[in-house]
């Protein structure tokens, strides 16, 4: 992938972690765009969510969690954004836009400099951790003509506060692209075997950096994991599917994922062959 410069290049939309994102098309618009060279250790990539939608007519946005913390510039409500453990829901009415930065994993410990898990379920002001003032700092990049004017305005504001790039956040990649790409791990011992660090070390490592326990973030992978497969209309039998995440039966499964997705498996299976 090449750099930031003038515009910002985009990467593909991205579906996973987004409730029913077939029906999430039609209504907003999302894009992704990565950093500029500089903030690339930190910033795995913006995103930016622009709508227009009729006089009262509104729709409700189920986002699922990911072990990353977020700035987020959003009219009224811009701050930095912990860990969120539990599912995001954001109601899109009238017009607007809104751009965030996806961090990556372990990196804004630098920012923070404290335990990541001290932000966690957590919003801090921009004031807190980058040289700005908040409001300011808000009408500069809401107020950009467009996509590229909004990158290129967070990303001076990030540069106010930008700390030495830490290598632990590479080992944190390691690991978390372990859990994604591995759906048979399903327990926190596995893996501790899986990348040969003990699980008191892992766990530390995680509250440190990470902002939350690897038993939530391996859950989590593998929900997402259900959840993609039921919104592209997988015909899998549920209690195998429960089985195969490592679930010790379909109930606990079905509890899980409609505390995190907002509708049990088969509802959710459904709801996706008929986007609204």
């Amino acid at each position: 992938m090449t750099t930031l410069q003038t515009t910002p290049q985009s990467v593909p939309r991205p579906t996973r972690g987004v409730v029913n994102p077939a029906a999430g098309e039609k209504i907003f618009r999302l894009e992704r765009y990565l950093p500029e060279a500089d903030l690339a250790p930190f910033v795995e990539h913006f995103w930016l969510v622009a709508w227009t939608l009729p006089d009262g007519v509104t729709h409700v946005q189920r986002t699922l969690p990911s072990p990353c913390i977020h700035v987020v510039f959003d009219a009224g409500r811009t701050a930095v954004f912990g860990v969120v453990t539990g599912a995001f829901e954001y109601t899109l009415r009238g017009s607007g836009r809104v751009l965030g930065l996806r961090f990556r994993p372990g990196a804004f410990r630098g920012f923070l400099r404290q335990p990541v898990q001290t932000a966690t379920n957590r919003e801090l002001p921009l004031s807190a951790i980058f040289d700005c003032d908040d409001a300011e700092a808000e009408q500069r990049v809401l107020g950009a003509p467009d996509d590229a004017g909004m990158v290129a305005a967070a990303s001076a504001i990030i540069r106010t506060a930008l700390p030495a790039v830490d290598p632990q956040t590479e080992r944190i990649a390691f690991i978390l692209d372990a859990i994604q790409h591995n759906a048979d791990i399903t327990q926190v011992q596995q893996l501790a075997d899986h990348v040969g660090i003990g699980v008191r070390k892992l766990q530390m490592l995680f509250k440190d950096y990470v902002g939350a326990t690897p038993k939530w973030v391996i859950r989590r992978n593998r929900l997402l994991d259900a959840s993609d497969l039921l919104a592209k209309g997988s015909d899998i039998d549920l209690a195998a599917l429960a089985q195969q995440l490592g679930y010790y039966d379909q109930a606990h499964f079905t509890t899980d994922f409609e505390k995190l997705v907002g509708k049990p498996p088969a509802d959710y299976r459904r709801s996706c062959k008929d986007p609204i």
